[in-house]
């Protein structure tokens, strides 16, 4: 009697699916995120779709949040755009209340003497730190393998101070500034995130060898801030060679930490390296706000061809939507909404003309969605 029971039972777990709950499927969630009570409140967000094809991939951004149920809802400014003379106090006291703003590109006006008003908010709000994020995309072919570099860029002086006068009729003069307390902050933060991130090393660009007392200032609090941070790999690097290491062998790169001229044309070369500006994300965060929007060239709207056609490409805004989404605390969501965007682009079916296909903004958004987990 014992031993039919016995070969019962043995029949029983022979016949017993992988995918049962003997052996749980490997991707079964584990906890690794607790949320304190309250944490699930829908977050109010400003959103400016920006001008050119700025309101076609902001609008994907909205798409995807719907469709996955974020609990984000949008205070949209479509009335806001680059050619403005300053900007109107009910977007900055939104930004001010909502703490967290994502955007499309603003045109910034060439000449002229109109205030960009990118760099207006980024002043406004002392946004002092700008994240770019340069990846390779496992489906999208490029020159080099292993890209992972995070670009930290002083966001609120250097040459972007805005100090500029004419001396004499045919003499400009524009002054650069760099201050103790600016770039102190700016290495702590790129010292900060490297840690929380599990990063490497850290790496300063500069042109001290020329501007002995300016970028010399910032490479002495870079040093300083360093020594706090033991574990992480410090070195320097003269932009102009910075520039050549990148095309020739950007994946000896991890975190860079740069003023604000220098990490502009840093994190360009290194987004075209790995993949192109339309898919790297990027984000200005300061102490109490953050504003998210494509990671390299935030000022560029695209051409009037992308507009018309409507075939801008999205990856870009939905990768830093995913940063917020984080920022926000809200990480699962930020994952699939990662992953669905990595599983189309490794995919192939559907890209836009600036990544080799032909397809709309409009049929990647769909994609992202029907990929969604």
């Amino acid at each position: 009697m014992a031993r039919r029971q016995s070969l019962s039972i043995l029949k029983h777990f022979s016949q017993i699916s992988p995918k049962s709950q003997l052996y749980p499927s490997p991707t079964t969630r584990s906890v690794t995120y607790m949320p304190r009570p309250g944490d699930g409140t829908p977050r109010r967000v400003t959103l400016i779709p920006g001008d050119g094809i700025g309101p076609l991939v902001t609008n994907a951004v909205e798409q995807v949040f719907e469709a996955m149920h974020a609990p984000v809802y949008f205070d949209k400014f479509p009335e806001i755009h680059g050619d403005m003379k300053k900007i109107p106090e009910s977007l900055l006291e939104s930004i001010r209340n909502n703490k967290v703003c994502i955007k499309g590109g603003l045109m910034t006006p060439v000449g002229g003497g109109v205030s960009s008003l990118n760099m207006q908010l980024r002043r406004e709000l002392d946004l002092y730190a700008s994240l770019v994020h340069c990846f390779n995309l496992k489906g999208l072919p490029t020159r080099h393998q292993n890209v992972d570099i995070v670009v930290i860029r002083e966001n609120t002086e250097g040459e972007y101070s805005g100090l500029e006068h004419e001396v004499v009729p045919g003499v400009v003069e524009s002054l650069k500034v760099i201050t103790k307390f600016c770039s102190e902050r700016i290495a702590k933060y790129a010292f900060e995130y490297a840690y929380l991130n599990n990063r490497k090393k850290v790496t300063a660009v500069h042109k001290a060898n020329i501007m002995k007392l300016a970028d010399g200032l910032f490479l002495e609090s870079c040093r300083e801030i360093a020594t706090k941070y033991p574990g992480i790999e410090y070195n320097e690097i003269i932009v102009d060679n910075c520039c050549m290491q990148l095309v020739a062998k950007p994946e000896q790169f991890d975190v860079m930490v740069t003023p604000n001229l220098y990490g502009n044309l840093v994190s360009n070369v290194a987004a075209g390296i790995a993949g192109g500006t339309g898919v790297m994300p990027g984000g200005n965060v300061g102490g109490d706000h953050a504003i998210f929007e494509q990671g390299a060239s935030a000022g560029n709207v695209g051409k009037e061809e992308d507009v018309k056609e409507k075939e801008a490409n999205p990856v870009a805004v939905l990768l830093s939507s995913a940063m917020m989404l984080r920022h926000l605390q809200f990480p699962s969501f930020a994952d699939r909404l990662e992953t669905s965007v990595k599983r189309v682009i490794e995919e192939g079916k559907y890209r836009t003309k600036d990544l080799g296909g032909h397809s709309s903004t409009q049929e990647v958004v769909d994609a992202v969605i029907a990929n969604l987990d």
